[in-house]
């Protein structure tokens, strides 16, 4: 099995959506080269940020296909499956072709809410079945229930294959926790874009991130500064950031990062019912703040 640790920058890829509401695979495609291009570290294929809740099964198996083509092995690849019933998940693991996959990202089960007994044992069930290594997913806001540190750090020391954790929380007591008693080699990857350099700087490996869709050249190169310890130009990238950031996030997302993308000329700002595009304002801001503070370096 692959053990190799996962840091650095990944990129939770969007899915563009043509105006007849198909999968736009040429503009998936033109987004994954460009974050590659651009120095990325790790690629995230069916994320939140994919709207994978909405895509059918045939969808999901061209969006990988279509990702690992234009990836080409040149960086690693982490497979979003998850769901609120772990028996078909099991079975749905089993049945995925995992040839070019190197981890698989598990969100912790939404709606039910199950209690931290329930956690451990879904994702149990997800590393003794898993062919890759596992990276857990909290992130509470979307799915109703939290990974506790507790479960957290009992799982990173009963499941050898379950090497990471996205930590979506925003919980700094917890992270924290995670980060002073981890097992060596267990990673923590931020998955707030706007606190991923406080998140750095206290000892995670790396995020995942949505605007590095958008900037994946500052995205990485802020990780790698704090990497070098160069508090300095890290600080300097996280702020050049951090309007955007919140500009992309402001109406939810994936609306935004697709807006910031349609301005880049990408793709088109389209996402699936139950989401809507941002309103004309919010994506009038985000072009003319990609205009002014952006062009010349990823655009």
């Amino acid at each position: 099995m692959q053990t190799t640790p996962i840091r650095g920058a990944g990129v939770a890829l969007v899915t563009p959506f043509a105006n007849n509401g198909n999968v736009d695979y040429p503009a998936l495609k033109r987004v994954t080269e460009f974050t590659i291009s651009k120095g990325i570290d790790f690629l995230v294929a069916l994320g939140t940020t994919a709207e994978t809740p909405t895509l059918d099964k045939d969808e999901k198996l061209e969006i990988v296909r279509v990702i690992l083509e234009t990836n080409n092995g040149r960086k690693p690849v982490v497979l979003g499956i998850g769901g609120n019933d772990t028996r078909t998940l099991v079975k749905q693991i089993g049945e995925q072709s995992f040839k070019g996959i190197n981890y698989l990202l598990n969100v912790a089960p939404y709606y039910n809410k199950p209690n931290q007994s329930g956690l451990y044992k879904h994702f149990e069930a997800i590393a003794d079945c898993s062919p890759v290594p596992v990276i857990l997913y909290n992130v509470p806001g979307r799915t109703g229930s939290n990974i506790s540190a507790d479960t957290t750090l009992r799982l990173a020391r009963d499941k050898k294959n379950i090497i990471a954790t996205k930590e979506a929380s925003g919980n700094f007591d917890q992270i924290m926790a995670i980060l002073r008693d981890r097992p060596k080699g267990f990673a923590l990857l931020s998955g707030d874009d706007a606190l991923t350099l406080p998140i750095l700087s206290l000892g995670a490996e790396g995020v995942i991130s949505v605007i590095a869709n958008a900037c994946p050249d500052r995205m990485s190169q802020m990780v790698s500064a704090m990497d070098e310890r160069n508090l300095g130009k890290a600080q300097k990238l996280h702020y050049e950031m951090l309007e955007l950031i919140q500009l992309i996030f402001a109406e939810g997302s994936p609306a935004g990062i697709k807006a910031a993308l349609h301005h880049m000329g990408f793709c088109d700002e389209n996402v699936r019912l139950p989401l809507t595009p941002v309103s004309e304002a919010l994506s009038i801001r985000i072009r003319d703040y990609l205009k002014t503070n952006l062009s010349g370096h990823s655009l």
